[in-house]
């Protein structure tokens, strides 16, 4: 693979952007009722992406926008937004955020579609060819691990989970299995590319997850989906979620990540709990001349 140089120089290997925990990185940023959706997009990641990559004035696009995170952040910056999410719900919760954004002073204009993102080319034609940056993260599934209270928290009773569907709506990319979701997301990367300018950079950000156990390379399967809709992996980068302290990682895991890596070494197989995310940058390959 030939990487774009330009590109890849944009950002350091590692990114410090797990200082805060999340939950403070969002503190009076977002809306309080935007806090239960269940796979939101680190703050300082997103901010992270967008300074790298785009000027004030810019456009960025995420065409599965959640509670609106990227948006939030890129008009925060000064770069107008668009987005385009399936679920009416979330749609609700990111245009809290969006409105509580400009009320604390963000200028960027921001765009909002409820719709299937793999449509996301006629969705948004009036902005082919207009777009500096795609960013965005696919669903993990129908369930994650969503917030629990613990028995520390509930006087001694049993683990409730809560805010861990994404939908119930089979039509939802996340109910997919696997192949399906890749295909799906697949889809969804080439007609974001369709709305991005010359020079303009698709960054996706992706960890593995674990199934009943098993590891799952996510980022790995993305990088092939995409390379198979004509998209060019051209920089890969270590997103860190963990704190850096005194030449070490401060853990930020979960509960349920941590009981999982803990059930995981009871079983004999050496797991971590997760400390970054992927973020992988593309481009299409007609921008690279073909090149892959």
């Amino acid at each position: 693979m030939n990487q774009d140089t330009s590109t890849t120089s944009a950002l350091a290997s590692v990114l410090a952007t797990g200082q805060q925990p999340s939950r403070l990185q969002r503190q009076g940023r977002y809306t309080p009722e935007s806090m239960r959706h269940p796979g939101k997009m680190l703050p300082a990641i997103a901010a992270t992406v967008i300074k790298a990559f785009t000027r004030a004035g810019d456009l960025v696009i995420d065409p599965l926008c959640g509670i609106g995170t990227t948006l939030v952040e890129a008009i925060h910056l000064g770069r107008d937004a668009a987005g385009v999410e399936y679920e009416p719900d979330f749609v609700h919760l990111t245009l809290g955020n969006l409105l509580h954004a400009h009320n604390q002073g963000a200028t960027g204009t921001p765009q909002l579609a409820c719709g299937d993102a793999r449509n996301i080319a006629t969705i948004y034609q009036a902005l082919h060819g207009k777009a500096a940056l795609v960013l965005t993260s696919p669903p993990y599934g129908s369930h994650t691990h969503g917030h629990i209270r613990s028995g520390r928290d509930n006087g001694g009773g049993k683990i409730v989970k809560r805010n861990h569907r994404y939908s119930t709506d089979r039509g939802n990319l996340a109910h997919q299995p696997l192949p399906g979701l890749m295909d799906g997301f697949g889809r969804i990367l080439a007609a974001s590319a369709t709305l991005l300018q010359p020079g303009g950079v698709i960054a996706v950000t992706i960890r593995p997850i674990r199934v009943k156990g098993e590891l799952i390379d996510l980022p790995g399967q993305v990088i092939d989906t995409a390379h198979q809709h004509g998209l060019v992996l051209v920089g890969r980068h270590v997103a860190l979620l963990a704190g850096l302290r005194d030449g070490g990682l401060v853990n930020r895991a979960s509960f349920f990540q941590m009981l999982e890596t803990r059930r995981a070494r009871e079983r004999g197989i050496p797991a971590c709990a997760t400390a970054h995310e992927d973020l992988l940058l593309f481009l299409p390959a007609a921008m690279l001349g073909g090149r892959s």
